[in-house]
């Protein structure tokens, strides 16, 4: 079921309906949709490198935008979809440890779930149920999917064709390196300056 929710996603590049797909995919899968805008948005970007720049930008402010709806859903309706996130979204242990997260440090938890492979819509979820700040929310994925989403598009502007198989292959790692590298920043700033 996945591996045709995912080429149906790749399907709308070829589209007229392209960019109102990878807004709509950008913003139900930072709550609900299990399938990343990334694949959608680098095949657009490989399509027309030189509109690159505006397909992560619509990418991004969608994505924030879905992150926002997601924790509209955490906030006020969980009670009548929690049933469906367990079963289908994310288990309840899993859950639990994003609540430890949020107490933790709710800002570098989003951030990170928002840059990285992490399934940033339990983040989103999450932030509502357990009534995290809607700013620190809006702030860290501002950040991080706007990071994730222009990489990638740099990425295939200066790079082209040749790319594509190095993000696809090693995606996970360069994510996570570029989160360390960006707590880091963080931490240097917090601590050192």
């Amino acid at each position: 079921m996945l591996k045709n929710l995912y080429n149906w996603v790749l399907h709308w590049a070829d589209t007229k309906y392209a960019v109102p797909a990878l807004s709509m995919v950008s913003f139900i899968e930072s709550s609900f949709f299990p399938i990343p805008p990334d694949p959608l948005l680098i095949a657009l970007c490989l399509g027309k490198p030189k509109r690159s720049f505006w397909y992560a930008t619509i990418c991004s402010i969608m994505s924030v935008l879905g992150g926002i709806f997601g924790y509209l859903i955490g906030w006020g309706i969980w009670e009548l979809v929690d049933n469906f996130f367990f079963n289908y979204i994310i288990s309840q242990k899993a859950f639990l440890y994003v609540s430890g997260k949020y107490n933790e440090n709710a800002f570098l938890a989003i951030l990170g779930a928002s840059f990285t492979p992490i399934p940033y819509k339990v983040f989103t979820v999450a932030a509502g149920v357990f009534k995290v700040n809607i700013f620190i929310l809006i702030l860290a994925s501002a950040i991080g999917r706007s990071a994730r989403f222009f990489m990638e598009a740099i990425l295939i502007y200066f790079y082209g064709i040749s790319i594509k198989m190095f993000i696809e292959k090693y995606f996970n790692l360069l994510a996570t390196i570029f989160f360390l590298l960006l707590v880091l920043g963080f931490l240097i700033v917090k601590y050192l300056l």
